[in-house]
């Protein structure tokens, strides 16, 4: 069994989905625009056929998907969480996924061990980073 996040985001998945890959140092294994599903099951109005339907983003082991959803409210009520291997790696994604963005709170030693920091990214995503806890 896996658990995967989904994202929804209103009309810049691709942009965001190939920032998490360049960040994250991924593959978008499946990329799948709402033009490509049959019409006669699925259909879409030309403003949506070049958005994307569904996508997947892999890196060291791990899983997300995404896709346009233009009624969504993307980022708001959960947090996508890294916990990193070293502390360079977890500094890197940390000030990668800020620029643009906000610090919810700033990636410091933290009272449970390692370090930590929260942010929102210039997609409104809320992501947790962490390393050595």
């Amino acid at each position: 069994m896996n658990l995967n996040p989904y994202l929804a985001f209103n009309g810049n998945c691709e942009e965001a989905i190939r920032f998490y890959e360049d960040v994250l140092g991924g593959e978008i294994t499946m990329m799948m625009r709402y033009g490509e599903a049959p019409p006669e099951y699925f259909p879409v109005s030309d403003d949506m056929k070049n958005l994307v339907m569904h996508c997947t983003l892999e890196f060291n082991g791990c899983t997300f998907f995404a896709s346009d959803n233009m009624e969504s409210n993307a980022g708001n009520n959960f947090s996508m969480s890294i916990d990193a291997d070293e502390e360079e790696q977890a500094v890197k994604i940390f000030e990668s996924l800020l620029e643009g963005g906000q610090a919810i709170m700033p990636f410091d030693n933290v009272f449970w061990g390692g370090k930590f920091g929260m942010l929102v990214d210039k997609f409104g995503v809320q992501w947790m980073v962490s390393v050595g806890h």
